[in-house]
């Protein structure tokens, strides 16, 4: 099934609509070719309004994808032979039903990892997928959570690992495949 999807993409022009290392890495690992357009949605969806942490993840991914495929669509330079296939990604770490999203700074990323210390927690992926000869209203949609269990972290540990600056731009405050 995913070789069937990835040579189905690999035949259109594929945005990723983020600027996420992360992302561009496993997009490259898939053989993909693919353009970078960061999306401008401000991630400020209020979380209280969805009932689960998947929903608000796919939520946060399709506006992602939304904002760059109305950027792109405006331009006429664009050849329109070739369907667009434009990817949003939302990633959040969920403690306890607490959404935890990128730290606001320093302080902040230190609780979060305190509070994930010796701790088991949920990580959700959200993918929106918006093909443009599909049609807009359409998407694809999906989402994978992971459980993690972080062993016991020690304050001057995730001190050095925030003098890093690793931490500040991922939700949960951690990499996993980081330093």
């Amino acid at each position: 099934m995913l070789t069937t999807a990835l040579n189905h993409l690999r035949r259109h022009n594929v945005i990723l609509a983020s600027q996420s290392p992360r992302r561009m890495e496993l997009l490259h690992h898939c053989g993909l070719t693919f353009e970078v357009i960061p999306s401008t949605f401000e991630e400020n969806l209020p979380k209280e309004q969805f009932p689960t942490p998947d929903l608000y993840v796919i939520e946060n991914a399709k506006q992602k994808a939304l904002d760059v495929l109305k950027r792109v669509s405006r331009n006429k330079n664009r050849d329109d032979d070739h369907a667009l296939v434009v990817i949003g990604c939302d990633t959040v770490v969920v403690l306890d039903g607490e959404i935890l999203e990128k730290p606001k700074d320093e302080d902040d990323a230190f609780n979060m990892l305190s509070k994930l210390s010796d701790r088991s927690h949920e990580v959700y992926s959200g993918v929106a997928l918006f093909t443009t000869k599909r049609g807009n209203d359409n998407p694809l949609l999906f989402f994978e959570k992971t459980l993690l269990v972080f062993g016991r972290l020690e304050p001057e540990d995730i001190r050095a690992y925030i003098a890093t600056g690793e931490p500040m731009d991922k939700a949960g405050s951690y990499g996993l495949q980081g330093k």
